[in-house]
């Protein structure tokens, strides 16, 4: 009868880490449209939006007293209401800027996770769609 060797051990644990469901969260997005300013993050600064233009609103569940100013996280679409409306394979890196619950735009759904820019909603699912399921992790 054969032992497996120790050195497997730590690899076996590294790959179940990178593989490992729960490092991705589910959630909900909707969308928002222009004016985006000010925002109860960074006010009317015009540098807090990224070049992709790829941003969001955090919804209450995430809000986190406002410690989600600034963070990043990378979101892909699920599915939605509308059929086939998600884009399969697309990944997208956002950055919040702002409050859901008190942006200057009001979301196409109320309570959800994020709600996107324009341009972030059109990057994972067709313009317009009005509510997401989606996974994000920081």
């Amino acid at each position: 009868m054969s032992k497996a060797s120790p050195i497997w051990l730590p690899i076996f644990f590294l790959f179940a880490q990178l593989f490992h469901a729960s490092q991705a969260d589910l959630g909900t997005a909707s969308q928002y449209k222009p004016p985006y300013t000010p925002t109860e993050c960074f006010g009317n600064d015009p540098t807090q939006f990224p070049s992709s233009n790829f941003f969001a609103a955090a919804g209450e569940g995430i809000w986190d007293n406002g410690a989600a100013c600034g963070r990043q996280y990378l979101i892909s679409c699920i599915n939605s209401v509308l059929p086939k409306a998600c884009k399969a394979g697309e990944t997208i890196q956002i950055k919040i800027v702002d409050r859901a619950k008190t942006s200057q735009s009001r979301p196409t759904k109320e309570g959800t996770t994020m709600v996107l820019s324009n341009a972030a909603l059109a990057a994972i699912a067709l313009p317009n769609t009005p509510s997401l399921n989606i996974d994000f992790r920081q």
